[in-house]
């Protein structure tokens, strides 16, 4: 088993190392990550310019680009043998509910899936800085065991949320659904050393749908949050509702 790991914080996070040492006694270990931190990076791909890969002094690959660029870069030609699964994370911070559509983390988990292979992106969920990144890599070994006895479908990608607690804390693991935050915050308006408006974005919204069955609510409980993603956006309960849409006839 070859598995490619890669991050949006970095090739120097914290969890990433943490994620590598603690997978390495299971499988062969490749990491290939950014240069620098590039949370919410989304799915971006860059087109305009070359990308430049380097093995840093810690014996990862560093990439000049996005999350997806790393992931994208290793599966197409950096890496012989090409892996066998992507792993994304330990990301420094929660990928919940609509956290999803921004996250670098989930974006590199997802361009492995979109390349062929199953993936998993994994999210330390915490208020301030993170503590506990023992307890998401024993985490990523638990279901990486689970996958390896018991494969999941080809397609298969998981969103993992765990809480920042010890290891013993934890409650279990649950299925869940993602949840759904309120509106983003205001853009926080600020002025440059020259008196120019300059705009930080705000901060992600509270908790708008976090009941049973949701990721916030098996964090907030104490549970490991595994949330099955896929990748086709299509509404399909709409599709007819368009078609009609589509083919009334409309007044001038």
């Amino acid at each position: 088993m070859h598995i490619l790991l890669s991050n949006d914080d970095g090739y120097l996070a914290e969890g990433l190392a943490a994620l590598a040492a603690a997978l390495r006694p299971y499988a062969d270990i490749s990491v290939v990550a950014p240069d620098r931190n590039r949370s919410a990076a989304s799915n971006s791909l860059t087109l305009d310019l070359p990308l430049r890969a380097h093995v840093a002094d810690n014996g990862f690959i560093k990439v000049d680009g996005t999350p997806t660029d790393c992931v994208h870069l290793a599966i197409t030609g950096l890496l012989e043998p090409e892996p066998d699964m992507v792993i994304a994370g330990i990301n420094h911070g929660a990928n919940m509910g609509d956290d999803v559509l921004y996250s670098g983390t989930v974006a590199a988990a997802t361009e492995g899936r979109f390349l062929g292979l199953p993936a998993v992106a994994i999210s330390l969920v915490c208020n301030e800085e993170p503590k506990h990144f023992a307890t998401a890599a024993e985490v990523a070994v638990v279901l990486l065991k689970r996958l390896l006895a018991k494969p999941l479908p080809q397609d298969t990608l998981l969103n993992v949320n765990v809480p920042d607690v010890p290891l013993e804390a934890l409650k279990g693991y649950r299925a869940t659904r993602l949840g759904q935050r309120h509106k983003s915050e205001p853009v926080i308006k600020q002025s440059d050393p020259r008196g120019r408006a300059i705009y930080w974005v705000g901060p992600p919204g509270a908790e708008q749908d976090a009941g049973p069955g949701t990721d916030f609510d098996a964090v907030s409980a104490g549970y490991v949050s595994v949330t099955p993603l896929q990748l086709d956006l299509t509404w399909y309960d709409r599709v007819n509702t368009i078609r009609t849409w589509l083919s009334e006839e409309t007044s001038a």
